[in-house]
């Protein structure tokens, strides 16, 4: 990502990568260690996005946006709004239709029975030479232990919550277009 962001020309088209991790914790930029409570086996990557804390595992679709935000027309906080409506826009698709925000926080969330919110995506991305790179990470059927190991994006107690133990059974791949779609939609991308 930062090889083709640093590489690219004004006329270079935007690029969409769609990944699935292996199990990895990223610490970003204004990541505290003290976030990581027990890691045990997996990883603790330090990464140059955004955010604090975060975990990528099976299940979970990673969307890296390689986007020029001067072609978009977008600011900075107006790409993170849209990358959010994307994942809200695929969630409704698939029947989850309270997905939210949370003011000063970014990412989506779902209201719980109990009026909590908890998160189903984690955002995170970095603008260098005046374009994005990294992206949203939406948990769709994974083992969401991993995320008792950390204070997810720095808060203490979060619940994080996929679109299975929403009650949403949904192919990985069927999550990952439709996402896609989404965020080129929403984000004004020219992809290749």
């Amino acid at each position: 990502m930062q090889a083709f962001t640093e590489n690219r020309a004004p006329d270079t088209l935007d690029q969409l990568w769609l990944v699935e991790h292996s199990p990895v914790y990223t610490l970003g930029q204004a990541g505290k260690p003290e976030h990581v409570l027990h890691p045990r086996h997996i990883p603790v990557i330090k990464s140059d996005r955004g955010g604090q804390v975060t975990y990528h595992g099976p299940g979970q679709v990673v969307v890296y946006v390689l986007a020029d935000l001067k072609r978009t027309g977008l600011t900075i906080r107006a790409m993170v709004q849209a990358l959010e409506q994307a994942v809200i826009m695929t969630l409704a698709e698939f029947g989850l239709t309270q997905a939210c925000r949370k003011p000063g926080a970014p990412g989506v969330y779902l209201a719980q029975d109990d009026g909590e919110l908890a998160k189903i995506a984690a955002l995170g991305i970095k603008v260098r030479k005046g374009c994005t790179y990294h992206g949203v990470a939406l948990n769709v059927d994974m083992d969401l232990t991993p995320f008792e190991g950390i204070n997810p994006c720095g808060y203490e107690g979060l619940k994080t919550i996929s679109m299975a133990s929403s009650g949403v059974k949904a192919a990985w791949e069927s999550v990952a277009v439709t996402l896609a779609g989404k965020i080129i939609s929403e984000c004004r991308l020219r992809v290749e």
